[in-house]
């Protein structure tokens, strides 16, 4: 049965729906949290915490999920990671404790783990222009961040945080066996022999440079990134209580924004195959810095505005240092590397929640957080300055295209 699922390839369209559940199910407790706090009787600032491990396990197992996928196979464990997440979900509907519920969003992070450092290395394999095919995953990703607050916040409506949870793990395992269903026969290893003469042979020169700049850069973004993804949708209902308090509504909005800025990906993805990734990513470092720190400053139908121009540059980073990667390092090197880049950006992103519930704890307010990750872009527009110049940039562009 195994050799059946192992070493198979995928055409991109599923695992950009791959990407789409990841970060859903990873975001499906920001929106719910508030709702599960009044269930356990503390407050917010009291349950975020207890996402925490989740979080950080979305990261630290990254590099675990990489080995096995280079021992079993990538495609096995992308059919894992499906069905994993469908029943961690489902366990976590059922928790009847804080503790229990620790534990499914721990084991969610678990299995959620899985894609970047798998999936991502899937679709790098296949034939075509790395930066604008990593935007249209990237917007699948986003689309699921955007979903999340959206969908969570319906659910709340005619449910509550258990439902969430149910009805999104069941979701999962029906997508699983599509996913297994269309694995194509075709193996992982000719594919890579098909594209290995299109490949840039071992590691290219200035390859050490490009990943400390990448290391860096992943470090703030990841911050950054996961701060704005599982804070946007509160920071929303406690700042535009003069547009409306439904939490509907403001899911609604917190969607609109994610689903808006998703498509700074395409823009980006485009940029980056034509012009230096150097260029490219200190424009987007320095939107970051500017608009989240304007994001801070606004409320209602203002700070919406804001938020879509600020999200579109947090989420305009993401293609940037995979397309950068995919040009230094050799496929057989692309899932480690992969699996450690993750492990620092959602590891780092993980922090957000216990610095998010010690700033509230102590009477600051979540305007705060954002004047932080404006400071966080400056790393950034480091590491952009850190990397090789324009003439590498388009030597290497064109032993890979």
């Amino acid at each position: 049965m195994l050799q059946r699922i192992q070493h198979k390839s995928v055409r991109d369209i599923f695992i950009n729906i791959s990407h789409f559940l990841d970060h859903f199910m990873m975001l499906i407790f920001a929106k719910a949290a508030y709702d599960a706090a009044r269930h356990f009787g503390i407050g917010y600032q009291d349950i975020i915490s207890y996402g925490t491990l989740g979080f950080v396990l979305f990261g630290a197992m990254a590099p675990i999920s990489a080995k096995l996928a280079d021992r079993y196979s990538r495609s096995l464990m992308m059919v894992v990671f499906h069905f994993g997440i469908g029943i961690a979900a489902i366990v976590t509907s059922l928790a009847q404790t804080l503790d229990q519920l620790m534990i499914g969003l721990a084991l969610i992070g678990i299995f959620a783990s899985i894609f970047h450092p798998v999936g991502i290395a899937m679709l790098l394999r296949r034939e075509g222009r790395v930066g604008i095919r990593l935007g249209i995953n990237g917007v699948f990703g986003n689309m699921g961040v955007a979903a999340a607050p959206l969908i969570i916040g319906l659910l709340l409506l005619i449910g509550d945080w258990q439902a969430s949870f149910l009805i999104c793990g069941a979701f999962c395992l029906v997508y699983g066996v599509v996913f297994l269903l269309a694995l194509s026969p075709e193996t992982e290893t000719a594919t890579s022999q098909k594209n290995s003469g299109q490949a840039v042979s071992g590691f290219a020169e200035g390859w050490l440079r490009a990943l400390l700049a990448l290391a860096l850069s992943t470090t703030a973004g990841g911050f950054i990134f996961g701060a704005m993804t599982f804070l946007v949708p509160r920071y929303f209902e406690i700042s535009m209580t003069e547009v409306s308090v439904s939490v509907a509504v403001t899911g609604l909005l917190a969607s609109i924004v994610y689903a808006i800025a998703s498509f700074a990906q395409i823009g980006v993805g485009w940029l980056i195959d034509r012009a230096s990734p150097r260029i490219v990513l200190f424009s987007i470092a320095t939107g970051q810095g500017i608009f989240l720190y304007a994001a801070s400053q606004f409320t209602d139908l203002p700070l919406l505005a804001v938020m879509i121009i600020a999200m579109s540059f947090v989420f305009g980073q993401i293609p940037i240092t995979d397309a950068i990667m995919v040009r230094y390092v050799p496929d057989e090197w692309r899932t480690r590397i992969l699996s450690i880049k993750f492990l620092l950006n959602l590891s780092v992103g993980a922090s957000v929640l216990p610095l998010c519930a010690i700033l509230l704890q102590n009477g600051y307010l979540m305007a705060d957080l954002f004047i932080i990750m404006s400071a966080m872009a400056l790393l950034i527009m480091a590491a952009a300055l850190f990397l090789p110049g324009l003439a590498k940039a388009k030597e290497l562009r064109e032993k890979t295209a």
